[in-house]
């Protein structure tokens, strides 16, 4: 078997590898193969091969790796999930909130069970009030 086809072979799986692991390593191998793959087609020895092979290898992990890392920081998106999800929500009241109270208020069609530290008046039935903070699945709401 020709060289230049074992060249592209193993680029090839390594370009497989790589999109199963998304490691950034198998694409920079996968660049080194096929360097050396266009050097066994101009008829280089073995070594020259070799060669290619690390030279593009370090090259290409050198440029891709700034570009890779700001494709991560950017695709990370910092969703919030669980009750960190209700933070900042608006919900209307359906049962007054006393003070040194609990009471209940809705949120998407969800009824929870809410209290508002440090209000000095009652918030009545009907008013909106932001989720601040919780303690287990008590919300803590301030007014509007």
């Amino acid at each position: 078997m020709k060289t230049w086809i074992i060249w592209l072979i193993v680029a090839t799986t390594l370009l497989v590898v790589e999109v199963a692991t998304q490691t950034m390593w198998g694409i920079c191998l996968a660049a080194g193969c096929i360097l050396s793959m266009f050097a066994a087609l101009a008829g280089l020895s073995l070594e020259w091969q070799i060669a290619a092979l690390v030279v593009a290898t370090v090259l290409t992990c050198m440029l891709m790796k700034p570009v890779i890392m700001r494709f991560r920081s950017s695709s990370r998106h910092k969703t919030a999930t669980g009750m960190d999800a209700l933070l900042g929500r608006r919900a209307i009241v359906t049962h007054e909130i006393k003070p040194g109270q609990t009471g209940r208020a809705r949120i998407d069609g969800d009824s929870w069970q809410v209290r508002a530290p440090g209000v000095e008046d009652t918030i009545d039935r009907g008013s909106e009030v932001v989720v601040t903070g919780y303690d287990s699945i008590i919300l803590d709401v301030a007014k509007e």
